[in-house]
């Protein structure tokens, strides 16, 4: 199987083997025409070939190789074991070998994501991906990032509920300076919210998000701003280039954008309180 995909403005082309079938919301972002930048292709197998190179990271779930600039990685689950192995062979093209038991799996975003090591190329578009509940209100974005089990999806709820928003994505968004304004682009992972879709809206805020028992706003400063986002965005910390240009990129984005601490409870009023924080008079 073959197809042309566009992720924020990074076009590529993809070849899969017919027993696969990747997941829906990595098919939202299918296109019908394009210049493919990058070519990937992912092969089935019963072992995982060895990575060639320097072992420079690991961690339960991955263990990352460089080889003269080419990455390779052994991909896996956290408490669970290895499932595949994507490699770089050229700078414009790679290959996932999978595992052909588990196919199955391939049917969690997540997973079959992992297999694109998308974020290598991301970065090099000036691209961040945050954790966080993309919802559209009025036209812009409004993104409510924090730990996982936090309530990102909760207020996101409560916006859809009391102010009629629209939720885009549950779980992660792709964060890009488009025409001078930064952008919430769509993602093809959505955890285990079901929400996904491949909409681009300019941001209003940034929220970071904590539980309370009331609700209080807060604009954060830059500095706290760019600590908290850090944490919350995804960065391969074993390449200094790709961390230093991150951290290059959320300046940016704070400098840009304002990005608020907002203590709250589940109630329409944590949605009046940031409502006045974001829509001043």
């Amino acid at each position: 199987m073959d197809g042309l995909f566009l992720i924020g403005d990074f076009c590529f082309r993809l070849r899969w083997p017919e027993e696969l079938t990747p997941p829906d919301n990595f098919m939202l972002f299918r296109t019908a025409a394009g210049e493919p930048e990058y070519s990937y292709r992912i092969l089935l197998s019963d072992r995982l070939p060895e990575p060639e190179g320097e072992l420079i990271a690991q961690r339960p779930d991955i263990r990352v190789f460089s080889n003269h600039g080419l990455e390779s990685r052994v991909i896996g689950v956290k408490g669970g074991d290895f499932y595949a192995c994507y490699r770089e062979i050229t700078e414009r093209s790679a290959e996932a070998v999978l595992l052909r038991r588990e196919i199955q799996n391939m049917r969690f975003d997540v997973m079959f994501s992992s297999l694109l090591a998308l974020e290598r190329r991301m970065v090099r578009r000036d691209a961040l991906i945050l954790h966080c509940a993309y919802i559209r209100h009025q036209g812009e974005a409004i993104l409510f990032s924090a730990p996982s089990e936090t309530g990102k999806s909760t207020q996101a709820t409560l916006w859809e509920k009391y102010r009629g928003s629209r939720s885009i994505n549950g779980d992660k968004a792709l964060l890009q300076c488009v025409n001078g304004r930064w952008t919430a682009r769509g993602w093809p992972v959505c955890g285990s919210s079901a929400i996904c879709e491949n909409l681009s809206t300019p941001i209003r805020a940034v929220v970071m998000l904590s539980q309370g028992q009331e609700d209080k706003l807060r604009r954060l400063s830059p500095r706290e701003a760019f600590t908290q986002l850090y944490s919350q965005i995804t960065v391969n910390t074993w390449n200094r280039d790709f961390a230093e240009k991150n951290m290059a990129l959320i300046e940016n984005l704070v400098a840009r954008v304002p990005v608020f601490h907002l203590r709250c409870t589940i109630s329409e009023n944590a949605v009046r309180c940031l409502e006045k924080g974001l829509y001043p008079g």
